[in-house]
């Protein structure tokens, strides 16, 4: 059984792509989910956002030297969401799985944050989360549930097979996610830090946080960028990272052991488009980047 077959449906063909499943070295698949957002719904409408946007933005990246059309990329369609947050997570795990056992990269536009503890569940090796974010997400519970957008980066860390978590661009916390954060060995570069270091050198202390993993997953919450850049996103925080920034910094780091990455938590009714071009720049710019490993 086929668990795309199962759980996906076709939708509006990310960047225009044509390339076949078999064929394909990279997987597209949009996660309308959109169950616990706390202050502004609308993730779920993401996914056709970020595609319309790849359709009608330049492909090549002048970083990697490469255009998007030159990659293998295949666009599985939307995630069929359930009303149950834990069957979404369950199927965003069976659909994950099957492409990683393919030997493909699965590239996931959500939807909210959530949806990165489904993705993650599929990898069965030792791995690395490097997660771009102004939250934390290290709660234990928010508004009463044990796994939602503001608990994700908690139960991950429970993953037992997760050896690390590394946080970039942070600037929101409570004092218990802070606690946490230094009693487990959590590593995070905030935003104020950023300001104050070079492109390089962040991604060198980026490099070394994860040396020695040998399965990276990547997770990009837009709400890493200031609001003047994504003001469309679920929880905006001022003092954000800039595009030009994000898009160095993933540049400089060592992408080859990459196993798959999300963009998630944007909310494109609240601008005319510009975060959901970024949200398609910046996966392009991911995906270039790691064809060259």
């Amino acid at each position: 059984m086929s668990f795309l077959n199962l759980y996906t449906s076709p939708a509006l063909s990310f960047a225009r792509t044509e390339c076949g499943f078999k064929d394909s070295d990279y997987v597209v698949v949009g996660v309308p989910l959109d169950h616990t957002s706390s202050y502004r719904p609308g993730s779920r409408f993401a996914p056709l956002a970020i595609r319309e946007a790849s359709l009608n933005i330049e492909g090549f990246s002048f970083r990697a030297k490469k255009s998007i059309s030159s990659l293998k990329i295949h666009d599985a369609g939307d995630l069929h969401v359930d009303a149950d947050v834990e069957e979404t997570l369950r199927r965003i795990e069976l659909v994950t799985g099957e492409i990683l056992r393919e030997g493909k990269t699965p590239v996931l536009i959500g939807g909210e944050h959530t949806l990165t503890l489904g993705s993650a569940r599929s990898i069965k090796e030792d791995f690395a989360v490097l997660c771009f974010d102004a939250h934390l997400d290290l709660r234990d519970e928010y508004m009463g549930r044990k796994i939602c957008h503001a608990t994700v980066m908690r139960r991950m860390h429970e993953i037992d097979h997760l050896k690390r978590v590394v946080m970039v661009g942070t600037r929101a916390a409570c004092r218990d996610e802070i606690a946490y954060a230094e009693e487990q060995g959590v590593g995070f570069i905030t935003s104020h830090e950023i300001r104050n270091e070079s492109m390089e050198d962040v991604s060198l202390r980026i490099d070394d946080l994860l040396e020695g993993q040998n399965a990276v997953y990547l997770s990009i919450d837009l709400d890493v960028l200031d609001p003047a850049y994504a003001p469309a996103v679920q929880t905006p925080e001022p003092e954000g990272l800039s595009t030009h920034q994000l898009l160095e910094i993933l540049s400089k780091i060592n992408l080859k052991d990459l196993v798959a990455f999300d963009v998630v938590e944007v909310t494109p009714q609240y601008d005319f488009g510009v975060t959901a071009a970024v949200a398609a720049k910046v996966i392009f710019e991911v995906l270039s980047l790691i064809a060259q490993w």
